[in-house]
């Protein structure tokens, strides 16, 4: 039985280019962004990857680019579930701004820490425990589940909340997990054993 789970970050966004807080905001890919979900599906396909079931959040830039990479895989008729479970972390009143525009208005150190830290959130927002609160019991309750069933599965979805996710699997502590970058559009594989440990990880960034 293979219990494949792979993990994508959506491609860039307009609003990454921008370098603007995200969060929940809902731009769209650039062109940069569309290449890179697309190179992502050739991977996979490379790599004789095929899903039974996908996961994404209820965000366009995750859901834009999970379709991009199931029509390279040939699976554009996929299982997708949708949930905002798997959002980006809401960054509150930072949404929106430049990240160098923060900095003038709420100092750099402030800003360093609300980005940095794991449990301090930004005004309005979500810390990453915050977003690891509702992230993993939908993983736990909704994915893993059916990883451990032997469906091959793949979830689109945003640097923190995938974050969040690789924390557990890799069994990091909250200062290494903030050491942790996830490109856009590289996936992460990983093959687990039927006690959900990690048997295989394969960082296409790497």
């Amino acid at each position: 039985m293979e219990r494949l789970l792979v993990l994508v970050r959506h491609g860039q966004s307009e609003w990454n280019l921008k370098n603007l807080f995200t969060g929940w905001e809902n731009p769209d890919l650039t062109e940069l962004g569309v290449q890179e979900a697309s190179t992502a599906g050739v991977r996979l396909k490379d790599m004789g990857l095929q899903f039974d079931v996908a996961f994404t959040s209820n965000l366009w830039r995750a859901q834009r680019t999970l379709q991009i990479m199931l029509g390279e895989l040939g699976q554009g008729e996929l299982e997708t579930q949708r949930s905002e479970a798997l959002n980006e972390r809401d960054y509150g009143r930072l949404t929106g701004l430049n990240k160098e525009e923060a900095k003038g208005q709420f100092g750099e150190d402030q800003v360093h820490l609300w980005r940095r830290s794991y449990d301090i959130a930004p005004p309005g927002g979500e810390s990453l425990r915050d977003t690891l609160a509702r992230t993993l019991p939908y993983y736990v309750q909704e994915i893993q589940p059916r990883v451990l069933a032997g469906e091959r599965t793949i979830i689109s979805a945003h640097g923190n909340s995938l974050r969040a996710l690789v924390m557990v699997l890799d069994h990091l502590s909250p200062d290494e997990i903030l050491e942790r970058e996830l490109p856009t559009g590289v996936p992460i594989i990983y093959r687990l054993g039927a006690d959900s440990r990690i048997v295989e990880r394969i960082d296409l960034a790497e």
